[in-house]
């Protein structure tokens, strides 16, 4: 009994499409598992690429299987070799490799004799209607569409036309091949729907070898067929392509490759539309497809994000048949549970004020120990110079704190981190009433590993003047002030709600040890978040990114 329960939980814990792929390995309508990814090279990879990326090679991997990379490359205008290499970057950054490397462009020529054949079986015809006409005739959901004057050319006439089509005889524009299914069809994606339509564009593979691209309808499941594809997985809106899909495939006698859908990812606070990223580019609103603030995976990474907190990510939203929002809170949750374990810790000062100790000799430096990584005890440990003038934040002192302040105060105690215990005696101020420096005392029987160990509530980070490392840090937030929840707000503008907060850029000083880092990944300011180095650093100005806080800290604005 105890075994049948176990199963069922077992089984409980697959994903809907778990499901299908184990039933479709039982019942022998497949033998394997081919899934692929088939992005467009018109623009840069963003975190939903990302999900469907963790998805078709995290389903194919699990079930023994593998997965083609497949660029979707049929509108030369729009698409480039520049795009190409960054999908293969970031695709290899986040931990897969693709079986087979593919292009809609490899069937070029099989796709036209295709295309021919379905002409001979009187199931395709060129249509000479403007692209408006076309759109006008295509009828409603509630009213059937208008056949075109041209849909009843003979079968010799079309095979002319297409061929003339292709010989670059006719302008952009002026004919486009359609299937010939039903005017009248419930589902509009049977009206008709364009196959090929005329483009004179450079490619960025087959040069000016075709002046005729196909549409994604009608390629995307005869690419599938072609490579043997058991399992074609996309996003929810190709749900109403699925019959069309389908079609295609049955009429052509091709194998039965079939598509599933599962939904798309909506992130709040972002967006995720490739017009909007590309015009936030264009119109300098960030520095470009990889700004840290942007959802693109080459930003992100840029920003510090882990592969494999992405990855955790994607597991964490699951897989499901319906739309929802998630929270970018739960990204960032993912990003510091990946780093907390990993990441290195150092000691930055991001608003100085100088604190002197008083009763420390002149010129005595003394060094300090603290663990490189305390959920990796054999990382080691760092050592910290200390001295008589050291930095401190600006945050980690009052001058009249409410109830409950353990930072450091007039006549307070605190204990600066791997370090001794220091009261403040006194405050001095400029003429204009700011502090400049904070002058102290410490105890000298307070340093850790004493034979007297004495404990205060306050333990705040510190950096010494004279050996701190300056660095600029980039503290960036997100892009957006509103959470969108998926959509912008009926008769809003997108950009009306950019952050002017998203960025802001210190000065600030770190602990010697941070320039020596090697582990290439974000590590920990201590006390204040993850910190990642630019690729704008140089050996005299070196620059920090900031990946995420210590905890989630952003206020809307």
């Amino acid at each position: 009994m105890k075994e049948v329960n176990e199963q069922t939980v077992e089984k409980k814990s697959l994903n809907f499409l778990e499901e299908i792929i184990e039933s479709d390995l039982a019942s022998g309508k497949c033998d394997g598992v081919l899934t692929r990814f088939p992005p467009e090279p018109n623009g840069y990879l963003h975190i939903g690429h990302a999900k469907s990326i963790c998805l078709n090679f995290g389903l194919a991997k699990k079930y023994g299987g593998k997965t083609n990379l497949r660029f979707d490359d049929t509108n030369p205008v729009k698409e480039d070799v520049e795009y190409v290499d960054s999908i293969k970057e970031d695709i290899k950054w986040l931990g897969f490799e693709w079986a087979g490397e593919h292009y809609a462009s490899d069937y070029f020529d099989q796709l036209y004799e295709w295309a021919c054949q379905l002409i001979r079986k009187g199931l395709a015809y060129v249509d000479d209607q403007s692209q408006e006409e076309i759109r006008k005739n295509r009828g409603t959901v509630s009213e059937p569409g208008v056949d075109s004057p041209y849909r009843n050319r003979s079968v010799e006439e079309n095979l002319e036309l297409f061929q003339a089509m292709k010989d670059g005889k006719f302008k952009d524009g002026e004919k486009v091949l359609r299937a010939k299914i039903d005017m009248a069809h419930p589902n509009m994606m049977f009206r008709d729907p364009l196959m090929y339509r005329i483009v004179h564009a450079h490619h960025h593979r087959t040069g000016n070898k075709w002046c005729i691209y196909p549409m994604y309808d009608y390629a995307h499941g005869q690419s599938d067929s072609l490579e043997h594809i058991t399992h074609s997985i996309c996003t929810l809106e190709f749900d109403v392509h699925r019959p069309l899909y389908d079609w295609f495939i049955e009429k052509l006698g091709i194998f039965p490759s079939h598509q599933y859908e599962f939904a798309r990812l909506n992130l709040t606070y972002t967006v995720m539309s490739k017009r909007k990223l590309l015009e936030l580019v264009r119109n300098n609103f960030v520095s470009g497809w990889d700004d840290p603030r942007m959802p693109t995976i080459c930003g992100i990474r840029r920003r510090g994000y882990t592969p494999e907190s992405i990855r955790m990510f994607a597991e964490k939203v699951g897989v499901a048949k319906r739309d929802n929002v998630i929270d970018l809170s739960l990204l960032e949750w993912c990003v510091r549970e990946d780093l907390n374990k990993r990441s290195n810790r150092y000691m930055a000062v991001l608003d100085t004020v100088r604190l002197v100790i008083t009763n420390w000799e002149e010129g005595k430096v003394e060094e300090c120990y603290g663990n490189v990584n305390p959920e990796n005890p054999e990382a080691g440990k760092r050592v910290i110079p200390f001295s008589r003038e050291l930095y401190i934040d600006r945050n980690d002192f009052m001058e009249e704190p409410p109830k409950k302040y353990f930072r450091l105060k007039p006549g307070g105690e605190v204990r600066l981190k791997y370090s001794y215990i220091i009261k403040c005696e006194e405050v001095v101020k400029d003429e204009n009433g700011n502090i400049v420096e904070i002058r102290c005392t410490y105890d000298p029987d307070s340093k850790p590993g004493g034979e007297v160990w004495r404990t205060v509530k306050g333990n705040i980070h510190w950096v010494p003047v004279d050996r701190a490392k300056k660095i600029e840090v980039r503290l960036f937030d997100r892009l957006f002030t509103e959470p969108f929840m998926g959509s912008i707000p009926e008769g809003k503008d997108y950009k009306e709600y950019l952050n002017p907060e998203s960025l802001v850029v210190k000065t600030a000083y770190a602990e010697p040890a941070l320039m020596e880092d090697r582990s290439g990944i974000a590590v920990q300011f201590e006390r204040v978040g993850y910190f990642v180095m630019d690729k704008d650093s140089t050996p005299e100005n070196p620059v920090f990114n900031k990946t995420v806080s210590l905890k989630d800290g952003f206020v809307k604005k």
